[in-house]
């Protein structure tokens, strides 16, 4: 899954509110589907929202890039340190924070030998 393109697709087709304060009131109302934020946020704000989101239990994602970068990704021309997902749309955006399910390989059980007597 491409984190940007489904960044994206929620932000065309779902509800999403931008920023530190509107995140912050929306986590404390119980509001929100995810809360995205970028790698370059104060050390203080990231821990305060990730704190109040596990309060809440709302998922809590860090995007890899910087607030410019996840700006350009919502298609804004300003930058977005702090992003709360209200409702997904047409995105796969909640699948974000689950392990890639990988295919195990079946390994077969020798057989028991048993001797004849």
């Amino acid at each position: 899954m491409n984190i940007n393109i489904e960044i994206r697709r929620t932000v065309d087709t779902g509800k999403v509110d931008f920023g530190e304060n509107q995140t912050e009131k929306n986590i404390l109302k119980g509001n929100g589907e995810l809360i995205i934020i970028s790698s370059n946020t104060k050390k203080l704000v990231k821990e305060k929202l990730e704190h109040y989101s596990k309060l809440s239990e709302i998922p809590f994602y860090e995007f890899k890039g910087t607030s410019v970068e996840l700006g350009s990704v919502c298609g804004k021309p300003f930058p977005v340190s702090v992003l709360t997902v209200l409702n997904k749309g047409k995105s796969k955006i909640l699948e974000i924070n689950k392990p890639e399910e990988k295919t195990a390989k079946k390994t077969r059980k020798p057989k028991k030998t048993v001797k004849k007597k």
